[in-house]
């Protein structure tokens, strides 16, 4: 039984059905100019629901796949999939016509809703699957279909540990994965979001992280758990997030330190009214881009985790004591990825035969997690699976130390750790100390062959309008880390190689290095 007087399954959509209640006649969603409330939010999730069922034949266990931004119907399908028992599969909007199909053939999605503008990338994809279905939106048609549909009540799955997603990884060394969640987990890990981002009915949350990684880091689920409002933002531009942020007085957004860059370094920028907060992932944020925001009186706060472990189950949690320090000391506290929420259990760092390392801030380990916000497994990938749970831990593949104080502090990924001389440098250590330059916009640090040190770090670098010369930056470098440390060679670039989750590819960084002699 899915409900007795002592338990009721756990299930994000219980977040919808309160808010439409409580909060009926506060406004939910700003999508353009259009806005309705979360009494209207149910309503049209309620319809979306319908019209699956009914004109799709989506029921229990079925796949239905997205391909669409940030906007409306994204967060509707994250209702309204899950209250007919279907299980949500999020299709990343970057990914090639190939990816697609082998996404939607392996995750045996029989519908995708989709919007228009990504009809040349699936159009091949729906030639070479006979029996899938398109739901189109992105024109009337969609609101059309919603104003006709009979509306479909949401159910609360049976049993909590129902998929309620199936959240494919990019791939970047070989085929996707299919990262399965739960209702349960998903519940638990939304609690776990709200009182670290301090959201409440007052918030106004806008969408610059994709909703289709990791199911948004819970927050399609957790703004709505707070009767916050959703404002949906389809394209990541510098002028645009900084109108939406003034127009709608956006107090929380969610970004990978490339959308914060952005943020920070467009010419729109200007200090805020109110008070906002920024909350990042995806890879370690510089101190200096910490601290810039901090003059525009901006907070941010660094969480990590994976698409395995429904996205960030870590945030650098701020001890007040801290407020005394000087800019330059809480920027590099706030840099740190920092200790589990408080849904989450103890991360631990540890050695290859799984002992803990010594929390001294210098020995690096492998982070392992296991939880309740840690993935069922791989889609119909045992094998893989079983390779990562070795050991009874999830294993992240990350490289860190832990500190006295509990907090943990990324080092690198295992496979980018450079070994020069015998000696491991961490690459983010690198990146920091150059991304310290005011110059500098973004950098990436890479391993290249070296014939007397076997390996020697590179430098790929963004700057802004004034470029300093390489020996600048090198001599910059020299004055922070250890020389031994130094990149060997900087190279300028406009741009950086990304999956389609905006991570950067260094294996493909490492190849152009390779190609020049150091």
């Amino acid at each position: 039984m899915s409900t007795t007087v002592s338990r009721a399954e756990l299930s994000p959509i219980r977040f919808l059905l309160r808010a439409a209640s409580v909060w009926a006649d506060r406004t939910a969603v700003v999508d353009g100019n259009r806005t309705w409330t979360y009494a209207g939010h149910l309503d049209r999730v309620e319809a979306l629901a319908g019209a699956l069922g009914a004109t799709f034949g989506t029921g229990a266990g079925d796949r239905v796949a997205t391909l669409l931004a940030n906007v409306a119907p994204m967060l509707e399908a994250h209702y309204a999939v899950p209250g007919l028992g279907a299980v949500l599969v999020p299709l990343n909007t970057r990914l090639t016509a190939a990816d697609y199909r082998y996404i939607l053939e392996h995750s045996g999605a029989a519908v995708v809703i989709a919007d228009r503008a990504f009809a040349p990338a699936l159009a091949p994809v729906a030639d070479e699957l006979p029996g899938l279905r398109i739901l189109w939106t992105g024109d009337e048609g969609y609101e059309d279909l919603l104003a006709k549909a009979a509306r479909r009540p949401l159910s609360v799955p049976a049993d909590e540990n129902a998929l309620i997603s199936i959240n494919y990884t990019s791939g970047t060394t070989g085929r996707p994965k299919g990262v399965m969640t739960t209702h349960r987990g998903a519940y638990l890990h939304t609690l776990g979001v709200l009182p670290e981002a301090m959201l409440t009915p007052s918030s106004a949350y806008l969408w610059t992280l994709p909703m289709f990684h990791c199911n948004g880091w819970a927050y399609t689920w957790a703004v709505t758990a707070a009767g916050g409002t959703h404002v949906c933002l389809p394209k990541v531009e510098g002028k645009a997030l900084w109108e939406a942020m003034d127009r709608h007085r956006v107090t929380h957004l969610c970004a990978a330190p490339t959308v914060l860059s952005t943020l920070l370094t467009d010419p729109a920028a200007h200090p805020v009214e109110h008070p906002v907060q920024v909350f990042v992932g995806g890879a370690p944020p510089a101190p200096a881009l910490i601290e810039r925001a901090q003059r525009l009186g901006i907070a941010v706060t660094h969480l990590y985790g994976l698409t395995e472990t429904y996205g960030p189950l870590a945030v650098c949690a701020w001890n007040p004591d801290w407020d005394a320090l000087d800019a330059p000391a809480r920027s590099r506290l706030r840099a740190r990825q920092g200790v589990g929420t408080i849904v989450s259990e103890p991360l631990r760092v540890v050695d290859k035969d799984m002992r803990d390392v010594p929390a001294d801030a210098a020995t690096m380990g492998e982070v392992v997690m296991r939880g309740n916000n840690v993935m069922l497994g791989y889609y119909r990938d045992e094998a893989a699976t079983a390779e990562a749970f070795r050991g009874g831990w999830f294993h992240s593949g990350d490289l860190a130390v832990l500190h006295p104080d509990g907090y943990i502090e990324l080092r690198d990924r295992a496979k980018d750790v450079i070994i020069s001389g015998g000696e491991n440098i961490s690459t983010i250590e690198v990146e920091q100390a150059l991304a310290a330059h005011p110059a500098v916009v973004e950098v990436a640090v890479v391993a290249a062959p070296d014939e007397r040190w076997g390996e020697v770090p590179v430098a790929f670098v963004i700057t802004g309008e004034t470029r300093p010369g390489a020996e600048e930056l090198i001599e910059f470098a020299r004055e922070r880390i250890a020389r031994f440390k130094v990149p060997k060679r900087i190279e300028f670039v406009t741009d950086l190689p990304r999956t389609g989750t905006g991570k950067i590819q260094k294996f493909r960084l490492r190849e152009r290095a390779a190609d020049r002699p150091t």
